[in-house]
């Protein structure tokens, strides 16, 4: 049965959301888009209707978040709202409806990302917990655990370029970016252990091979759903 962490949303019956929300977080690079698909291809599969829902995709406040991203002029308390903003639109118009329905809700991060991210940059968690009091409480939760300094190698290899906020630059760590990234992906993975102790993620080792990963996590969601999905092959 649902709940919501906090005051949740007025008027939305957490009893009546019959689907399953899980979620899987990472850092860019830990190889939770491919992941997705793969569950994606194996719960349709199986005739498991299938919603996949991220950050940044609101049609409501999307484009007005990725030019104050690329701006790089916001303060942290007026990011995460902005965050929050577009969390909420997609609960309220996606995650919800999809659970009604009795889909299965893939989130690619969800609530936790934003809480490590403003931790790290020095927000109270109990505000933070106030405004993403509205959030569901998934059924599983699935952290790939990746080192930075991997985190760095995949990213070079995939982009050839460090992104800004996934580098920690506004936080000054360092001038210098690959420094940054190095410095700034430690903090956020020691709050993810953090926020592990307090929401109970699932710890998965990012640095198995594809195949391995898709297995396991196969075999937990199964355990989730009232019958197995499909065979657990590679």
């Amino acid at each position: 049965m649902h709940r919501f962490y906090g005051h949740g949303i007025p008027g939305v019956d957490p009893k009546l959301l019959t689907g399953k929300l899980i979620v899987i977080e990472g850092a860019d690079g830990s190889g939770r888009s491919t992941q997705i698909s793969r569950l994606t291809t194996w719960l349709e599969a199986a005739g498991y209707p299938t919603v996949r829902v991220g950050l940044r995709q609101s049609a409501l406040v999307s484009p007005e978040l990725e030019k104050a991203r690329q701006g790089n002029i916001l303060s942290p308390r007026t990011m995460c709202l902005f965050y929050a903003t577009d969390f909420a639109d997609q609960l309220e118009k996606a995650i919800i409806p999809a659970l009604k329905a009795g889909f299965v809700v893939l989130a690619d991060r969800y609530i936790y990302t934003l809480i490590a991210r403003e931790l790290v940059r020095g927000l109270e968690e109990e505000w933070l917990e106030n405004i993403f009091g509205i959030a569901i409480v998934p059924d599983a939760v699935f952290y790939l655990d990746v080192p930075p300094e991997e985190l760095l190698q995949r990213t070079l290899a995939k982009y050839t370029a460090l992104d800004y906020w996934e580098s920690g630059m506004d936080l000054g760590l360092s001038r210098d970016i690959y420094t940054s990234f190095l410095k700034y992906q430690a903090l956020m993975r020691k709050a993810f252990q953090r926020l592990q102790k307090k929401y109970g993620f699932i710890m998965i080792d990012g640095t198995l091979s594809i195949p391995k990963i898709s297995q396991e996590l196969k075999k937990r969601i199964s355990q989730l759903l009232l019958k197995p999905p499909l065979p657990m092959a590679h």
